[in-house]
């Protein structure tokens, strides 16, 4: 056995630093064999279990006092069906290695958001998304997965198997069973060219709709206490490649994106009343820009200034009321908010507690600097997102609960009661998925 079981109980800590758990033991299983062994014994000792990737999740989403599952083992890929146009990972596989796997394969992920640090297990399970008009979420691309339920069984699911579990399994949070690998659809590599360039607030919200339409994924940052914006248009192209210089993405990739933004954070965090003048300067060092590549150099980017972050999805037809309304109140208001808002949109999915589910959406995220307070800054922007019927990603901090899914999640009882059924005594939850779900 090359499972490795640890006694100690280590004090586990997410990415942000906002999250710890001490698990009363720490397992690495070798084989989906192994990892049914590890939930029978937790069975019988009385424990939870939660299986844990990266940590890149600000909520305690994989917080447990339990059995905490590492899946560094179970990685790489299992199965290139190129027929199918299908691929088989092993779910702690980093997106990082999944996508330069697939690269050299001449293949790739549809649409991905916009870093890939986290293992596909713990990006899907939480609903990671990037941008995309036509194109959703990483779990919609999902065609079939196979997950270890609470009695220590392998459940194979997808549109013909266990539907029922499949339209839910894709989103679970981590409720329903740990995931040890997926199925997903990919195509030949293609490539995109970016477009970034600077524009207003007023020109970005005024002409949203256009911009949306006339590309295939539209995102872009406001930066406040400023009236500026960084748009970037990504779309397909028949090349040729012009990747972004190496001169050139180094420093504005590396420098500006990550080196003077963490000084200029820290500056922030000492001094509040700097952060207005920084802003200014922030929102115009980066230049229009126009670069094109494989898919995973396009959409995914290096993020290494840490930060605490809230996303609500709200219906796309009510962005831009939303992001005026964040505006006015951030101009309005004594905060200081040193880190831009990111704005994004996917299509409606069909998986039962998908951020974008049954609705076209708009993603709104907030973020502050790690060790800077959030809470004022995050309650109002909350209040606003809730007013618009937002849904709060699923990895992202907010203080929503079960009575409030239920009103904007239609099929929020679907999940529920199939919960119930695979886990009635609630082997894989915590406190988080006790507040998310109800008891």
């Amino acid at each position: 056995m090359n499972s490795t079981v640890s006694g100690k109980s280590g004090t586990w800590r997410n990415w942000a630093g906002n999250v710890t758990a001490r698990p009363a033991r720490e397992v690495t299983p070798a084989s989906v064999e192994e990892l049914s062994a590890a939930v029978r014994q937790a069975a019988e000792d009385g424990l939870r279990v939660k299986a844990v990737g990266t940590g890149h999740s600000f909520t305690a989403a994989a917080a447990t006092d339990g059995v905490l599952i590492r899946p560094q083992l179970l990685t790489g890929i299992r199965k290139v069906d190129r027929e199918a146009g299908t691929v088989t990972v092993e779910a702690g596989t980093p997106l990082k290695r999944l996508n330069l796997a697939l690269a050299r394969e001449g293949l790739s992920l549809t649409n991905m958001g916009d870093i890939m640090e986290q293992t596909v297990s713990g990006a899907v399970s939480t609903g990671t998304h990037g941008t995309g008009r036509d194109s959703a979420s990483i779990a919609a691309q999902i065609t079939g997965l196979e997950l270890v339920t609470a009695d220590g069984s392998v459940l194979s699911c997808s549109e013909k198997e266990n539907p029922e579990v499949f339209a839910a399994a894709r989103v679970g949070i981590g409720a329903l069973g740990i995931i040890t690998a997926i199925t997903f659809s990919v195509e030949p590599t293609f490539l995109l060219t970016a477009r970034e360039e600077p524009m207003s607030f007023d020109e970005v919200t005024g002409s949203f709709d256009e911009l949306f339409a006339e590309n295939e994924h539209f995102e872009f940052y406001w930066f406040p206490h400023t009236g500026n914006c960084n748009t970037k248009r990504n779309n397909r192209s028949a090349g040729p490649e012009r990747p972004v210089g190496t001169v050139r993405g180094l420093f504005e990739d590396e420098f500006l994106s990550n080196g003077v933004f963490q000084v200029a954070n820290y500056v922030g965090r000492a001094v509040p009343a700097t952060i207005p003048s920084i802003a200014k300067i922030s929102s115009r060092a980066l230049s229009a820009r126009t670069y094109t590549d494989i898919p995973y150099k396009v959409f995914t980017s290096p993020r290494r200034v840490r930060f605490t972050e809230m996303e609500f999805a709200v219906p796309r037809e009510a962005l831009v009321e939303t992001l005026r309304e964040l505006k006015a109140m951030v101009d309005r208001s004594p905060l200081r908010i040193s880190f831009p808002v990111e704005v994004r949109t996917a299509p409606a999915d069909d998986i039962t507690l998908s951020t974008a589910s049954g609705r076209d959406t708009a993603y709104i995220a907030v973020h502050m600097f790690r060790g800077t307070p959030y809470q004022a800054y995050f309650s109002a922007a909350e209040r606003i997102f809730t007013a618009h019927e937002g849904r709060p990603h699923w990895g992202k901090v907010h203080t929503r609960d079960a009575e409030y899914f239920a009103d904007v999640y239609p099929r929020f009882g679907e999940f529920t009661e199939l919960r119930d059924r695979l886990d009635p005594e609630r082997r894989f939850g915590n406190d988080y998925l006790r507040r998310m779900l109800g008891e």
